[in-house]
């Protein structure tokens, strides 16, 4: 046998290709930031920047342009306190930015919104605390609820409850449901682990965060507890699931695509893409051919979607291929 016929040439090599990679799985995560009149840049994150309104217009319609799935907006307030209230605001930033966002795709994307409260919170975690300073989950679900119908009111597609409460997606679905949002689409992260690896993220959405998230957010040596995550999040009502972080989880993304009858995406998240950018500025790597290996990985793992900071540059490299 000679394997090595079905890779003598480029063509030839697209032709057996097992895995593929396309710019309409790939979606954008975005920071929009209130009263910002320039976009800042994330110093742990090369090329990653706190829009502005405008700003992100732009990249918006660059995404659109380039054939992507779609954006991720997170919203950067100026002001927090310790319900996150800036999350629910109609007017708040992360509503306007869905407004401005929905404005500009059209039908070209789909807008994908945060569901979550600790960029608001001036504690800096995923919901309320009680009076022990716990993250009160029952009280954070009703927060949750008002926070989805306010996003789909504001023009998202999809709501991503990201903050790993128990019932965050059956409130959600129900709110949206009782509003009259029934074709509004949940994208659960219903598998994320508390990873070191979200430090630049923490830079990109100045976190005020105390202390950690490990009551909540799930152990990285537990694989079983992830498909249970997943079952209960599509029992619940999630149109999709996600898997967060993606590279030192590409076995569970594998798992539970093999698991669950929905699309499965997966967020390759900053710390991720921080340690490639770190290693191409040293010349240590190739960038561009690392991009796309990184995000290959991810698909043949088993990712139907990918959220990355690279979404809009690996749609144009791959428009080069």
């Amino acid at each position: 046998m000679r394997p090595r016929r079905l890779r003598s040439s480029a063509a030839m090599r697209r032709l057996v290709a097992e895995t593929t990679l396309e710019p309409r799985q790939l979606i954008l995560p975005m920071f929009v930031r209130e009263g910002a009149r320039e976009p800042i840049a994330i110093s742990s994150m090369p090329g990653v920047y706190q829009h502005t309104r405008d700003t992100a217009r732009k990249a918006i319609a660059e995404a659109a342009q380039a054939g992507l799935g779609g954006v991720m907006l997170f919203g950067i307030p100026e002001h927090k306190d310790e319900t996150g209230s800036g999350g629910l605001d109609p007017d708040g930033i992360l509503n306007v930015a869905i407004r401005d966002a929905a404005s500009e795709a059209g039908d070209a994307l789909l807008v994908m919104s945060d569901l979550c409260l600790d960029e608001f919170t001036s504690h800096g975690h995923c919901g309320v605390l009680d009076a022990q300073g716990r993250v009160d989950n029952d009280a954070t679900l009703k927060l949750y609820a008002e926070m989805g119908v306010a996003q789909a009111a504001a023009g998202a597609h999809i709501v991503g409850p990201s903050g790993m409460m128990d019932g965050q997606v059956g409130v959600v679905r129900k709110a949206l449901d009782a509003a009259g949002y029934l074709d509004t689409v949940i994208l659960a992260y219903a598998v994320k682990y508390a990873s070191s690896f979200y430090g630049p993220f923490r830079e990109a959405v100045d976190s005020s965060l105390q202390g950690d998230r490990k009551t909540y957010q799930q152990d990285g040596g537990n694989a079983r507890e992830a498909l249970r995550e997943a079952d209960l999040d599509i029992a619940e009502g999630a149109d999709l699931v996600m898997v967060k972080p993606a590279l030192a989880y590409l076995d569970i993304i594998r798992q539970v695509r093999d698991h669950v009858n929905v699309p499965v995406a997966a967020y390759n998240i900053s710390g991720e893409y921080a340690m490639v950018e770190a290693a191409a500025a040293n010349g240590w790597i190739d960038r561009e051919r690392a991009i796309l290996e990184t995000l290959t990985s991810i698909r043949r793992a088993g990712a139907d979607q990918i959220l990355t900071y690279w979404a809009t540059e690996a749609a144009e490299l791959l428009a080069r291929r």
